[in-house]
């Protein structure tokens, strides 16, 4: 296949995942997923996005070269660095994160305890990792799709990837800037959002 139009279709799958999953992500969405699978909607919401997430990655290894990069050993590793840093800081990371409700497993279970409003979102978190960034899952999740940029699909996945997690970060602020008021608006002045700079105030106690 011609290179430019399997850039051409990968670049349609991963806009057909960004734009599915932002909506799902955004009110209209929720109340969708809610009409539909009830207590089940954030389970739904999570299988939908894996299932999608799945079919972009068929897409890339169909019209991409999946062959690695003749890189020295030393870049190569470095490169694999990154992945492990990623998966590590990820599972660090998890520990300050609500899994059950992020899964949607929780809302599940206390629906069958008859407590149908359990809320979805977990109070706001400015402990452990959120005390360097705002968005920890996010800086592993880059860390982990650049430390698989061996060859050029996963040079491509890196690529779009981050991408959707840069602009999908900023319609992500604006809820989280609704869900939390002034602690959020707090919290964005005095944490960077992925990467752990230098901060120009002090740190949230």
């Amino acid at each position: 296949m011609d290179a430019i139009v399997g850039h051409g279709l990968n670049a349609a799958a991963w806009a057909s995942f960004g734009l599915g999953h932002s909506w799902l992500a955004q009110e209209r969405g929720r109340r969708w997923l809610a009409g539909r699978f009830g207590p089940w909607g954030r389970v739904a919401y999570n299988a939908i996005s894996v299932l999608h997430l799945g079919l972009v990655g068929v897409v890339g290894l169909l019209t991409l070269d999946t062959r690695p990069f003749d890189l020295p050993p030393l870049a190569l590793g470095a490169i694999q660095a990154l992945a492990w840093a990623g998966a590590l800081f990820g599972l660090y990371a998890s520990l300050y994160y609500d899994m059950g409700r992020l899964s949607g497993i929780r809302q599940v279970w206390a629906a069958r305890q008859g407590r149908a409003d359990e809320p979805e979102d977990e109070p706001l978190r400015l402990d452990g990792p959120h005390r360097w960034v705002r968005h920890p899952l996010y800086l592993a999740a880059f860390l982990l799709l650049w430390g698989g940029a061996t060859s050029p699909f996963g040079l491509s996945v890196a690529a779009w990837g981050s991408a959707y997690l840069v602009i999908g970060t900023w319609f992500e602020e604006r809820k989280l800037s609704r869900l939390y008021g002034e602690a959020y608006a707090r919290h964005q002045a005095e944490v960077p959002a992925f990467f752990p700079w230098p901060r120009r105030t002090p740190p949230v106690s």
